[in-house]
């Protein structure tokens, strides 16, 4: 392992220090990402530092990683801010621990099934089509709420077989609401707030019913019809635990799984995907390569499953951009016991806060060469790389290097010398992003069929600021001319 142990090992790893009560809550307040760069620049791969009398220790080296979310993971927990969002997703698949979490987990993963996942690939498609058709040439769109829309669509009719289109721009708000309530759990004093009569308290008490009553709504409507149907809640209302207790979920227990995947199955892509056609519109060469395999593959026809593993290139490109803007851009974790760190001699204590940033690791110059370029290409060259070391130079019996499929690999293909978790836009370990194949196959398939047509460049030259909530979205509105790629093909 590379990791720099410290010269004289120490419990307790360096960190800054405040000399003012609030002064380090203030600056995380201000710019958390460009504090927790810091810290890791300023201290190395571990460091330390109070908020109250809370204790948090940054990790950015993937060994120390993995530990946490793989060989040690029964030693930890969610983090605060997560436990904070059972108020929303109760005992959810992303906040339940321990055995209801595994029971959990076993009853749902049919649903995620590769074989299961494809079925989708045409609603992923046919929204996409409708959305690129009502764009026109020269139109001027806040590309966030664009993504928005199509990702809580399409989320609607995978989850509950319904076309929501008419209150899709209700429920968006309602859920913008509730995710924006995260930035409060960096806070010490976040359970007082959220007892105090706040209006921001009413907002999103009114946004987490609003979002509730659709789900109820929908459950209501799903028991007595036929039991064949293949949406998500259908799955979710005749799973049965049959390792466990033989018994499936209550109404309740459904309507706080389809309200996690409700969250995370738009809000995660819709933001992939922001961040996507920015860098696409920063980087002429990258776009133009998407644009020759998109040609040379569809030929100008629509998408479909069958054609996903000849698109390496399109997976790279989103493979990349996750790695420059991680929609989930953090992991915590917290102890419950003493956690020593491997090789420095560092421990983190019981109840010890640990924050693991995918924004830091996947810009780590030691894993990353130019990392903070966008190069898609980096994917396909060591997909390439590793198959010629695979088989070996022997002569004209040597395969061709093949694209990797996305759904046959938990994430895209990792160089050899490059430790796993450098790379882990979708976490690890046990509690690894259930919906990984559904995230991978549906922003191809978003991006094949809108870049198809479509290209996008900015309307503003006003900076782009991070807003890293629960996922890593722009603060303001991100203004995006449309140019259209084949004039006359309407």
């Amino acid at each position: 392992m590379n990791a720099p142990a410290p010269t004289t090992p120490s419990r307790v790893p360096p960190g800054p220090r405040a000399i003012l009560p609030g002064r380090i809550l203030y600056r995380m307040s201000r710019d958390i990402v460009g504090f927790l760069t810091a810290v890791q620049q300023n201290y190395g791969d571990v460091s330390h530092f109070r908020i109250g009398r809370r204790r948090l220790f940054l990790l950015t080296h993937p060994e120390h990683i993995r530990q946490v979310l793989v060989s040690r993971d029964e030693n930890f927990t969610k983090g605060p801010a997560l436990r904070m969002a059972k108020v929303t997703l109760g005992e959810g698949l992303l906040t339940s621990e321990g055995d209801f979490h595994r029971r959990q987990r076993r009853m749902m993963q049919p649903a995620f099934h590769a074989q299961r996942v494809a079925e989708y690939a045409d609603t992923f498609v046919r929204f996409a089509s409708r959305t690129r058709d009502r764009w026109t040439d020269g139109q001027v769109l806040d590309v966030r709420a664009a993504m928005t829309q199509l990702t809580l669509e399409i989320v609607a009719k995978t989850l509950f077989d319904a076309d929501l289109e008419s209150e899709v721009r209700e429920i968006g708000e309602a859920m913008d609401t509730t995710v924006t309530m995260f930035d409060r759990s960096r806070s010490p004093l976040a359970r007082l707030l959220n007892l105090l009569p706040l209006p921001s308290n009413y907002r999103f008490l009114r946004a987490r019913d609003r979002v509730f009553t659709t789900i109820d709504r929908m459950i209501d409507n799903r028991r007595g019809q036929r039991p064949n149907k293949n949406d998500f809640l259908s799955i979710l209302l005749r799973a049965r635990d049959t390792e466990g207790d033989q018994q499936g979920m209550t109404d309740e227990q459904v309507r706080f799984e389809a309200m996690t995947l409700f969250s995370a199955g738009h809000e995660t892509t819709a933001n992939a995907m922001v961040w996507t056609w920015l860098l696409l519109s920063q980087n002429a060469t990258a776009e133009t390569e998407l644009h020759k395999e998109l040609d040379r593959v569809l030929g100008g026809r629509l998408p479909t499953h069958a054609d996903v593993p000849q698109l390496a290139y399109t997976r790279a490109v989103i493979a990349e951009s996750m790695r420059l803007y991680p929609p989930a851009w953090i992991v915590a974790r917290q102890a419950k016991a003493a956690h020593a760190i491997a090789d420095t001699g560092f421990v983190i204590p019981t109840g010890g806060v640990i924050l693991m940033p995918q924004w830091i690791v996947h810009r780590d110059p030691r894993w990353w060469p130019e990392p903070d370029a966008f190069r898609p290409e980096r994917w396909v060259e060591e997909r390439k790389d590793e198959e010629m070391r695979r088989w070996g130079d022997e002569g004209n019996n040597r395969p061709q290097p093949s694209s990797p499929h996305p759904l046959t690999s938990s994430s895209p293909h990792l160089h050899s010398n490059r430790p796993r978790y450098a790379y882990f836009p979708f976490g690890g370990g046990s509690r690894q992003c259930i919906g990984e194949p559904f995230a991978w196959l549906e922003a191809i398939l978003l991006l094949a069929t809108l870049a198809q047509r479509w290209r996008l460049r900015r309307a503003s030259d006003d900076p782009v600021r991070l807003h890293p909530t629960i996922t890593l979205r722009p603060r303001d509105p991100l203004p995006m001319r449309l140019e259209s790629r084949c004039p006359d093909c309407r």
